[in-house]
């Protein structure tokens, strides 16, 4: 009796052998639709860069309230660095301007206690800074601590900010004067701490993690620029504003984040406010954009000229009894690699993000920085200055290639 089953046995295979192609054909499909639709999908938007955290970090002259932030904060916006954050574990105090208030100056606080009780770690766990602002150590000159003691505490403080972030960006004050009446001595032992501030920040300061000194103390006068031997006027926080702007600028770029350069050295000026300090170092980060200026300027104390290659557009942002603050926009109509702004009807006591000569006629010429001077047709950059007097009739200022 004859068997089918040896028969069926290769149809049965064969049967399964076609079921098992047509799934693996239907695979293929569904995974080539799918990877059709993926590639189809349109790419998700480029996430925006995060802003720049920067801790204003001091005593009382930083945050009581530190009204020198206020001004910094405007001087940034106005120059087109928006993208910024001012951090700190404390509000704001009021200034009587809109700015982004928050900080880390604690009223009597003394920097060789922060260190040694390890205050420091908290706060920059709860802000996360890239940068640091760092005006401090004038409770602890008052109260006698040696400058050696102070600066051991900075360097623990700077190695705790490096330990929250390795690229930490650090500007250290060379503090203000002081002398108040109830210390005849405190006036002497600023100037001995300032002294040993530069060559502290060359020990400690890395390219991944620079260490910059800001020249607060230089043509600072307790006399007329602070209220009381210690705490900054009106006149004191846009000097000290002032100072802080162009170290800190050049950290940044106009409308996005971080430079991937570093800045280092010491910026410093004379007591006719001109920036003679150094600052080495790189930063691929330019000041350029668009400007919304114009050649005749606009109400509210505004004014420029310009010429065939440039045009300059001038605007008051701030005036006190006996002195005014003002910027200037630079736009080139055509490319340009460096520039000059005349200014006339004005007494500068201060520049940043360009260079001032003096003429004997007493217009002030303002040339380019080396970073700043080379742009493309339509591009702007900024630079901002101080000036004794009174901003009225408002200032003239005229742009030509040298």
């Amino acid at each position: 009796m004859s068997r089918e089953f040896p028969l069926a046995r290769p149809a049965l295979r064969a049967s399964r052998l076609l079921l098992a192609l047509l799934l693996l054909a239907i695979g293929a499909l569904v995974a080539v639709g799918g990877a059709r639709s993926a590639s189809a999908a349109p790419a998700p938007a480029a996430a925006a860069a995060a802003p720049v955290r920067i801790m204003p970090l001091g005593d009382s002259i930083t945050g009581s309230p530190g009204c020198w932030r206020a001004l910094l904060w405007n001087q940034l916006q106005n120059a087109g660095y928006t993208n910024i954050d001012f951090v700190g574990t404390l509000p704001p105090q009021g200034c009587g301007v809109s700015y982004d208030g928050d900080n880390e100056g604690h009223g009597g606080i003394l920097a060789t206690n922060i260190a040694n009780q390890n205050q420091l770690p908290a706060w920059l766990s709860a802000t996360s800074p890239d940068i640091v602002l760092m005006h401090l150590g004038t409770n602890d000159v008052w109260s006698n601590i040696a400058p050696a003691q102070i600066l051991a505490a900075f360097t623990k403080m700077v190695g705790q900010m490096r330990t929250s972030n390795p690229n930490m960006k650090v500007l250290v004050a060379e503090i203000i004067p002081m002398n108040p009446p109830t210390c005849g001595e405190c006036a002497q032992r600023v100037i001995d701490f300032d002294a040993q501030i530069p060559a502290w920040a060359q020990s400690v300061s890395t390219a991944q993690s620079p260490v910059t000194v800001v020249d607060q103390w230089t043509g600072f006068n307790d006399a007329t620029d602070t209220g009381d031997g210690v705490h900054p006027n009106d006149a004191g926080i846009a000097k000290m504003a002032a100072r802080w702007y162009p170290p800190l600028a050049a950290l940044l770029t106009p409308g996005s984040g971080t430079s991937t350069g570093t800045s280092t050295g010491t910026s410093t000026g004379t007591s006719t406010g001109t920036s003679t300090g150094t600052s080495t170092g790189t930063s691929t980060g330019t000041s350029t954009g668009t400007s919304t200026g114009t050649t005749s300027g606009s109400t509210g104390g505004t004014g420029g000229t310009g010429g065939a290659a440039c045009t300059a557009a001038l605007s008051v942002s701030n005036s006190w009894q006996g002195g005014f603050q003002a910027g200037v926009t630079v736009t080139a109509v055509k490319a340009l690699t460096s520039w000059t702004v005349t200014l006339s009807g004005v007494q500068v006591t201060q520049v940043w993000n360009g260079t001032a000569v003096t003429n004997p006629d007493g217009t002030v010429v303002i040339h380019s920085a080396s970073y700043n001077g080379t742009l493309a047709a339509g591009a702007s950059t900024t630079f901002g200055f101080l000036a004794s007097g009174s901003p009225t009739p408002t200032p003239t200022a005229t742009c030509a290639t040298p």
